[in-house]
């Protein structure tokens, strides 16, 4: 099945969160720290209480990469253990020239067998085609991103009177004739997102920066229900896998997406 169709089921079951794990050592819960591998317990802990209702799993690759081989037998481990029919997004934010691409392309789709992954587009179409070229997998592209820094250079203005997300959004429509292409936008930039709506609807949209990052749920939800957009993905991370650092964990984080999930649910149908 294609990545694109794993999303759409999700979606048409009502899932729009996608569990980030960024698992840090020095945030799980103290009673881990006695098993063998603590990062993979805590990660397994999450699936098994978040998979039902999630709409897809955000994997931070830094996470991991920190810890050289050992963190990337607990990548390959984790996302072993995540069921077949929700999507994994690489968090990895690749794009290098070709030859390069295209090892990270093979690293990320046919060894770590994710879905789908997240792109910078700096470097232009030939440093992303290595991946777009895997037609049942699905590629986020940066657009405007969450972080205060955005403003450095994806909100310029060019000559042709566009901001250079905007250019990069419209390239990402151009591209896009394998539908396998996304965008990553901001939730902190509520009023772009607004300005934009109309040419993002035909994409699939994933939103990094709800909760910590300052970033407001029900005005993204609000937005969205008003332009009758379903095709977005609003990834939590540290708002939710940390909820909770009791002995039962991950019961409460499991309760807190469902009760996320509720609270989409009832402004979607208004």
């Amino acid at each position: 099945m294609k990545t694109l169709e794993k999303f759409r089921l999700r979606f048409k079951n009502g899932f729009h969160i996608s569990v980030g794990l960024d698992s840090d050592i020095r945030k799980i819960p103290q009673q881990l720290l006695s098993s063998s591998n603590p990062l993979l317990e805590f990660n397994k802990t999450v699936i098994k209480n978040t998979y039902k209702n999630a709409a897809a799993y955000k994997i931070n690759f830094a996470f991991y990469e920190k810890y050289g081989t050992s963190g990337l037998k607990i990548l390959e481990e984790t996302i072993g253990f995540i069921p077949s029919e929700i999507p994994i997004i690489a968090d990895a934010k690749r794009g290098d020239i070709g030859n390069t691409a295209e090892m990270y392309a093979k690293a990320i789709f046919e060894e770590f067998k994710c879905d789908a992954v997240t792109l910078h587009p700096y470097m232009g179409f030939d440093s992303l085609k290595p991946f777009i070229n895997y037609e049942d997998k699905f590629n986020f592209i940066l657009g405007l991103t969450s972080n205060p820094g955005a403003s450095d250079f994806e909100k310029l203005k060019l000559e042709n009177g566009k901001y250079l997300y905007q250019e990069v959004i419209d390239k990402i429509i151009e591209w896009n004739d394998k539908e396998n292409l996304g965008v990553v936008f901001g939730a902190t930039n509520l009023v772009e997102l607004k300005q934009n709506i109309k040419k993002l609807s035909n994409l699939v949209i994933l939103l990094p920066g709800i909760g910590k990052q300052g970033g407001d749920l029900n005005k993204i939800l609000e937005l969205f229900n008003n332009f009758n957009i379903t095709n977005f993905i609003i990834n939590i991370s540290r708002g939710l896998i940390y909820s909770d650092n009791s002995k039962h964990f991950g019961k409460k984080i499991g309760k807190n997406l469902r009760k996320i999930n509720l609270q989409i649910q009832n402004i979607l149908s208004n």
